[in-house]
């Protein structure tokens, strides 16, 4: 039978669309802050999935991804879509990674009613949203002067989890351990298969990374029945790397670099030249391994041993993958649906 569903005291029947607002903390001014939630729900049964967006409150491009999404005015054919375009809703409000006690709350689940600021938010979200669904997309962009190539993070290991990374339509999948206090920790040990998805930089809105997003969210709910399904005569082939590394800066210094994010780099290639002040090279950065980079400091100033430029190893594939990163970037400019 399919039952109402309760978020925030509210609750949503079959067919229904609804906006709630789940009440959180409030500030020191008696300023009562809450999480804004989009629910539709089918009247058929199914899979209940919610997206998530700013967990840390300066990664903007998933709350642009969530609202185009709620603006599609969805008809799902089955189950439930609960879209929570911000998470952190204090570090939105301060266009800060962090909350007010400088917590980090992706490192705070499964949190307590009666912790920290970044506890009861963890708690709450994870008992109002989390429980109630069987699969979970949590949007993340690069930390601040960091981009990202729109990849997706997992546990690839678990056969199903694979496939709906797979289903997203991203050519990077990065098969990643699960960290500490994470909401995709705490995902899991409720039995709820999640996505994390990785794209673009702190503080701005990245198109091809929304793009990207949006598309990758329908096609993970296509893949589950709950809209109709999508086809296309172009298809993105994912590719999983099983490891990455950070190429550090050798030097401190004036960054001259020569490659760009979604690049492919042979093993001991020249990433970037670091110059002193009076313009005398003093170091250089350079690839490990062959393989994309998935990830890079925007900065043109570092510090000996800072981390510049995040490598994924492919092995044989690189080639391939690179292809379908170029692939991905023109349907994107020619408004292409992957």
């Amino acid at each position: 039978m399919n039952a109402p569903l309760m978020i925030g005291g509210t609750d949503i029947l079959p067919g229904e669309t609804r906006q709630i607002k789940v009440p959180v903390a409030k500030l020191y001014t008696d300023t009562e802050m809450s999480i804004p939630v989009h629910v539709i729900r089918a009247r058929k049964p199914g899979p209940t999935l919610f997206v998530s967006a700013a967990v840390h409150g300066d990664e903007l491009n998933g709350i642009e991804i969530t609202r185009r999404l709620i603006a599609k005015n969805l008809k799902l054919s089955k189950g439930t879509l609960i879209a929570v375009p911000m998470v952190n809703i204090y570090g939105v409000l301060n266009q800060s990674r962090y909350l007010p006690d400088r917590r980090d709350l992706n490192r705070c689940f499964p949190g307590s009613a009666k912790g920290s600021l970044a506890g009861r938010i963890a708690h709450t979200f994870l008992n109002e949203i989390v429980k109630h669904c069987d699969y979970g997309i949590d949007l993340h962009t690069g930390a601040i002067h960091r981009s990202n190539l729109p990849q997706v993070r997992a546990n690839l290991d678990d056969a199903e989890t694979l496939t709906l990374a797979q289903a997203f339509g991203v050519p990077v999948l990065l098969n990643a351990n699960l960290r500490d206090g994470s909401l995709r920790e705490a995902a899991v040990d409720h039995g709820v298969k999640i996505l994390l998805y990785e794209a673009g930089q702190a503080l701005r809105f990245d198109e091809l990374s929304i793009q990207s997003g949006v598309k990758g969210v329908m096609n993970v709910m296509s893949s589950l029945g709950m809209i109709r399904k999508r086809t296309s005569r172009k298809k993105i082939e994912p590719f999983v790397a099983n490891r990455s590394d950070w190429m550090r800066a050798s030097a401190s210094g004036f960054v001259s670099e020569s490659i760009s994010l979604g690049a492919a780099v042979e093993k001991g290639q020249v990433l970037a030249e670091i110059n002193s002040p009076l313009g005398d090279l003093i170091g250089q950065v350079e690839s490990s391994r062959t393989g994309i980079v998935i990830g890079k400091q925007n900065i043109p100033l570092v510090q000996e041993g800072e981390a510049m430029y995040h490598i994924a190893y492919f092995g044989s594939a690189t080639d391939e993958v690179a292809e379908h990163i170029e692939m991905m970037q023109d349907m994107m400019e020619l408004g292409t649906t992957p």
